[in-house]
């Protein structure tokens, strides 16, 4: 399989940064493959998983919050708000975020904060499920 280059970065870091032959990641309508060759495209990535297959067949696991991902010339950019290995989720950090969440949006809010409190729980959500997943 033909190699794809992929580069995941965020604020603080350089999350990934190497040849890979698929990087897997979700969208609001589900999750989309990356592979060499791929057609040049914009896309907006959801909190969620990624999957990176790496050169060797090994397969790196993390979450990812917000971002977009820009797909040309056989090369993957994915710029993200946040970008964790399972084992650098703290799970009490993100059960209180994701109750944080839960409480605001019992509370009278512009749309503007809806949507941003709507935001941090997915990416609370999504971290949970990541972290539950691998049993890290």
């Amino acid at each position: 399989m033909d190699p794809i280059f992929l580069k995941v970065i965020t604020f603080e870091r350089e999350f990934y940064f190497d040849k890979c032959t698929q990087v897997v990641f979700c969208m609001e309508d589900g999750e989309v493959a990356i592979q060499a060759h791929h057609e040049n495209m914009l896309f907006a990535v959801d909190p969620g998983e990624i999957r990176v297959t790496k050169y060797d067949g090994t397969v790196e696991k993390g979450v990812l919050g917000m971002g977009f991902a820009l797909v040309m010339n056989n090369r993957v950019t994915i710029m993200a708000d946040t970008a964790e290995h399972p084992d650098e989720i703290d799970m009490v950090r993100a059960e209180r975020a994701k109750l944080r969440a839960q409480e605001q949006l019992r509370q009278k809010q512009s749309v503007a904060e809806y949507y941003h409190t709507k935001a941090s729980m997915a990416k609370a959500i999504s971290r949970m499920k990541v972290r539950r997943k691998y049993k890290i």
